[in-house]
């Protein structure tokens, strides 16, 4: 009999923390379901960037990767499916890649593109250089976009060209820094504090993509370390708080960046390194590192009436469009982005036209605040449409089968932008295009 009771006494509290263990899996697994269902059925499955493939004949379903999604708290990423870890909302992967580095098995793998969707990416090595040697390349031109990886690739660039300047050369520069987004911004400080021998030039202004984002734009960051100034501590912050951060390092650091300057040409320079032509002179340099990000030039719709004044490629003040029709074109985060903060707008009617039927490219918030404005009749959306012609009080489009004319002030292009392609093949970079691979 008191055998009996203290086998009763150990085996309740094994039964109770099994009982919660299998509630807490079927719970964890039915939130797992709904999101990948979910997404399935509104075509949100193709991540936008640097994203896990998990090998599940290897996973053990610690859930590990689970918690260490730093966007896991705003909406699911990953879930766990038959114990498996599984990418359950794949549109809202941001590339963090802190999953991988938790799986205790090696389980995940971080690629660009998917079988379906390719992704043109520039061969890199480990160092960030190219297969041309002394060309470096760092930031959202990689592949990231994050802005704490494109701080830290650019850091990271700038140690690696640091070994190899010392190693001695002719050129009277060690480094020309091309952009001055974060990859740029951070290479520059690296260069400065290192006492590497380099100039910065930016076609526009500080901040690179970061600048041309609309106006209040929440940038999502995370915590990173800046070369000579140190910790840049936000999670979430404003466009303009954050480029009013990076002036003020800028100007406590004393590094020199020339803005307003384009590159026109970089060629092999008979000292060895590179001759780097701008619109403003002319540097012999060691070695160079792009950090001129992804978008390149802004892709075109190739319609009758682009060419007017009333069509552009980014929104800098929705203010400037106040008690205006306005047509924006495009589904990625830009577009829904520059749709919502026009509409807030006194006065202004707003018509978003995407091609696809849904905005697969775009961040659950953005999809949330479009849908929210929709309903309360603040925003039209056309999925499925497409534009045929502008003209100067209206615009053509296509809606299936129908063509519908619509009043029109203004139109906003944010259909993404053309890889620089070009641009890097006239120095022999290779380019490759991403399918589900590292």
């Amino acid at each position: 009999m008191a055998s009996a009771f203290k086998i009763l006494m150990y085996a309740i509290p094994i039964i109770a923390i099994l009982a919660w263990y299998l509630k807490r899996h079927s719970r964890a697994e039915k939130t797992g379901l709904g999101s990948l269902r979910k997404a399935t059925e509104e075509g949100l499955i193709e991540p936008p960037t640097l994203h896990p493939e998990i090998d599940h004949t290897l996973c053990i379903g610690c859930t590990n990767c689970v918690q260490a999604c730093p966007e896991q708290d705003a909406h699911q990423v990953l879930g766990m499916i038959r114990k498996k870890a599984h990418l359950v909302g794949p549109t809202d992967c941001i590339g963090h890649g802190a999953c991988k580095n938790v799986c205790p098995v090696n389980a995940i793998t971080l690629v660009f593109g998917t079988a379906r969707r390719g992704v043109d990416i520039p061969v890199v090595n480990p160092d960030f250089q190219t297969n041309v040697p002394g060309i470096f390349i760092a930031g959202e031109l990689g592949g990231m976009g994050l802005i704490r990886n494109a701080i830290e690739q650019g850091r990271q660039a700038m140690v690696s060209i640091g070994g190899l300047v010392k190693k001695g050369h002719q050129n009277p520069l060690d480094v020309v820094i091309i952009g001055a987004g974060p990859a740029g911004f951070a290479a520059t400080l690296g260069a400065t504090e290192a006492k590497i021998r380099h100039v910065t030039v930016e076609q526009d202004e500080l901040g690179g993509t970061v600048a041309h984002f609309p106006r209040r734009k929440l940038v999502m960051t995370q915590p990173a370390n800046l070369p000579i100034f140190g910790a840049m501590k936000f999670k979430e912050v404003q466009k303009e708080t954050l480029i009013d951060f990076w002036r003020e390092v800028e100007q406590k650091t004393g590094i020199k960046i020339s803005y307003s300057e384009r590159v026109e040409s970089i060629v092999p320079s008979p000292k060895g390194g590179f001759t780097v032509t701008t619109n403003k002179g002319v540097y012999d340099t060691r070695t160079v590192l792009l950090c001129i990000g992804r978008r390149g030039t802004p892709r075109k719709l190739g319609v009758p009436g682009e060419e007017m004044a009333k069509v552009v490629y980014r929104v800098i003040d929705p203010a400037q469009y106040l008690n205006q029709h306005v047509l924006v074109v495009g589904g990625g985060d830009s577009a829904l982005e520059a749709a919502t903060t026009i509409a807030a707008e006194a006065g202004t009617t707003v018509t978003i036209s995407y091609r696809s039927d849904a905005f697969s490219r775009a961040k659950p918030k953005n999809r949330q605040l479009v849908e929210t404005m929709a309903s309360s009749g603040d925003l039209r959306v056309l999925l499925g449409s497409n534009v045929k012609s502008i003209s100067e009080g209206l615009v053509e489009i296509a809606i299936g089968d129908k063509i519908e004319s619509i009043r029109n002030d203004a139109v906003v292009v944010s259909a993404g932008g053309i890889l620089p392609s070009a641009f890097l093949k006239t120095f022999g970079i290779h380019i490759e295009t991403k399918w589900g691979t590292e």
